[in-house]
């Protein structure tokens, strides 16, 4: 029976190789795919038997190695040897590259997707299994997948039988890597690449890859502090995508990038979406309350936390200040405000302990990101604000 099963499996996959059909290839190379859990019987046989019985199947054809790393990675993983796992996908991307090499054609895509996306996962499984990894089984698999990239776009074709049809998703996966290593200035390369192989090439890209890379890019941008460009690519990526959880997880870093630009959100969409985290956020900082600032980031902490945006999230302060100030301008209707009125303004909402050279610094950076239009004198120890509209109105969105 097992022999039987080991062999119908190895005869369906050399089929479908046969007939160059690298969507239901990569089905069966899938390591999520309902075939999987009818291997668990595979902890009973030795890697040498399992090899046997394939070659037996097949003989030392092409596909041979990409069976038996696929059998042998499910049997890993139901023995939960993690590394192990990890070890024979590895043997499995070498096999579907040694396939990529020997045809002109680029019908197994597919199957190059797969066996690179579930490397990521299972790297990712396998850190999760170490008690002290530091990251270095994700560094391989970056590693492993990046030489991968960069076959794909050595290839001189730039016909519909590019092998560089597969850029986009690699560097997607790679993103996801370079994001759990907290490494995504690595991204640069591969956005150059793919900016370079032009306009037509991009449009032959499936428009899920593209939403997905711009998320990705506006996720660095956003880290990057290009709050414009995080907000273009993050607002695509918003009106593009459908489902409600993924605009909400988009909105989860668009709405720091369009508060930090100036852009309050409404109750309804916050309510809509259940990112009434901000709300709180919100209905501090147009106060100008420096004090309620601090404890609304520290109830909401492990969210911002969790998404990676507490820092991001941090900055909004500035905004805080903005408010505040305007507050003492509108108070005093004079175009001229000594920086001690401006630090006494902060001490009352709670920042107890700043000194006037923080004023200044905060007034630096208010000038700087135009959120305030005016000039200081060091000298008066006065900030001089702009008679028509000194502090640009915020909008809500």
């Amino acid at each position: 029976m097992t022999t039987f099963t080991i062999k119908t499996y190895t005869e369906n996959v050399e089929r479908m190789y046969k007939l160059f059909d690298g969507e239901k290839l990569s089905q069966l190379v899938s390591l999520r795919d309902a075939h999987v859990p009818d291997w668990s019987y595979l902890s009973d046989y030795s890697p040498p038997d399992i090899a046997d019985v394939v070659q037996d199947s097949c003989g030392k054809k092409p596909i041979y190695k990409l069976i038996v790393g696929h059998l042998l990675c499910v049997k890993a993983l139901y023995d939960k040897e993690y590394l192990e796992a990890y070890g024979q996908q590895n043997q499995c991307i070498k096999a579907t590259l040694m396939l990529l090499n020997l045809t002109e054609q680029n019908w197994c895509l597919p199957l190059l997707h797969t066996v690179c996306l579930e490397l990521r996962l299972l790297a990712e499984k396998t850190e999760a299994s170490l008690k002290q990894s530091h990251g270095y089984v994700l560094e391989m698999c970056s590693e492993v997948i990046l030489s991968c990239f960069k076959i794909c776009a050595a290839d001189p074709k730039s016909d519909e039988q590019t092998k560089k049809l597969a850029m986009l998703y690699l560097a997607i996966q790679l993103f996801k890597v370079y994001f759990r290593l907290n490494k995504i200035h690595l991204h640069e390369p591969l956005a150059k690449a793919i900016h370079d192989t032009g306009y037509e090439l991009w449009e032959k890209f499936p428009l899920k890859q593209k939403i997905t890379y711009k998320y990705f890019l506006g996720r660095i941008a956003m880290f990057s502090l290009k709050n414009r460009l995080a907000d273009e690519l993050l607002s695509y990526v918003f009106d593009a995508c459908h489902g409600k959880t993924q605009k909400k997880l988009v909105l989860t870093y668009l709405i720091p990038v369009k508060m930090m630009l100036g852009y309050m959100p409404n109750v309804h969409l916050l309510e809509k979406y259940d990112l009434l985290q901000y709300l709180g956020l919100m209905v501090v900082i147009k106060d100008g309350d420096l004090k309620g600032f601090n404890e609304v980031m520290e109830e909401h902490e492990s969210f911002f936390i969790s998404a990676g945006i507490y820092f991001i999230v941090e900055q909004l302060k500035v905004i805080a200040f903005r408010n505040l100030f305007r507050k003492v301008y509108l108070a005093r209707n004079d175009s001229e405000i000594a920086f001690i009125d401006l630090l006494a303004a902060l001490r009352m909402k709670g920042h107890d302990y700043v000194n006037s050279d923080e004023v200044i610094s905060i007034l630096a950076n208010l000038i700087s990101e135009r959120k305030l239009r005016g000039w200081m004198s060091y000298k008066l120890k006065k900030l001089f604000v702009c008679e028509l509209d000194p502090f640009p109105q915020l909008i809500t969105i």
